[in-house]
């Protein structure tokens, strides 16, 4: 299969747009589209993708926490979460093409997803205390409570998609059904301060110290609110399904 035709079959086999920002929807996906379309065509599995996106994403927080913030690092930074990001699309979007998705595969995927929350802010933690001239060692206590938030979304999401009932194999909707609504664009445009593709765009401001402060702190308080809304809603749905 040539890069053309993968790429149109990627196109013909996306997940739902539900729950998805628009970040995710018009930016991080397509770019995946084309990563995984790029790996089908270098003969890559969904494993080494995966691999690739952490290779990336590594390498761009241990830049944050080694090199001294200045706007070329603000690029560098940028790009390599940017990359490491969409390749994270591309692994799934690669197993469908595939057509050999596996426990295994997605095991790593979510292991190094955690690893990329976990560390970025922990990154960001030392770059704090090595490089910036904070007014008060209280501002070391922030990527603290963004991490804990971060976490806490991350792992709060996925274990109220596992523990929702899921329907019998084989089940349809009834006759006469209402078609499925189509996503809503309202709720793609509230999800985008925890969209972790808007998260990265913070790092375009590590060449201005007030900048990226007011930034990241902007983001983390957009965290912690969702992090209460999110939390009310996945018990709600759990505590309703038995």
């Amino acid at each position: 299969m040539t890069f053309g035709a993968a790429l149109s079959e990627l196109r013909k086999a996306q997940k739902t747009a539900k729950g998805v920002s628009l970040y995710s929807r018009y930016v991080n996906r397509p770019l995946g589209r084309v990563f995984a379309a790029g790996a089908y065509v270098l003969g890559l599995r969904p494993n080494h993708v995966t691999l690739l996106s952490a290779a990336f994403t590594g390498g761009g927080i241990a830049c944050v926490a080694l090199v001294r913030p200045g706007w070329a690092l603000a690029v560098a930074v940028y790009a390599l979460l940017v990359a490491g990001f969409a390749l994270d699309s591309a692994d799934g979007q690669l197993a469908r093409l595939r057509r050999e998705s596996s426990a295994a595969g997605e095991w790593l995927d979510h292991f190094v997803d955690c690893a990329k929350v976990t560390a970025v802010h922990a990154a960001v933690l030392v770059s704090f205390y090595r490089f910036f001239d904070l007014s008060s060692d209280a501002w070391l206590l922030l990527p603290l409570g963004f991490q804990l938030a971060a976490v806490l979304i991350f792992c709060g999401g996925l274990l109220a998609d596992k523990l929702k009932p899921k329907p019998a194999p084989g089940s349809a909707p009834g006759a006469g059904a209402a078609p499925a609504p189509p996503p809503s664009r309202l709720r793609a445009v509230a999800l985008l301060p925890v969209d972790y593709g808007v998260f990265c765009v913070v790092f375009l401001l590590l060449g201005s110290e007030s900048a990226f402060l007011a930034g990241y702190t902007a983001l983390a308080v957009a965290a912690a609110l969702f992090l209460i809304a999110f939390t009310a809603k996945w018990f709600r749905e759990l505590s309703a399904a038995g």
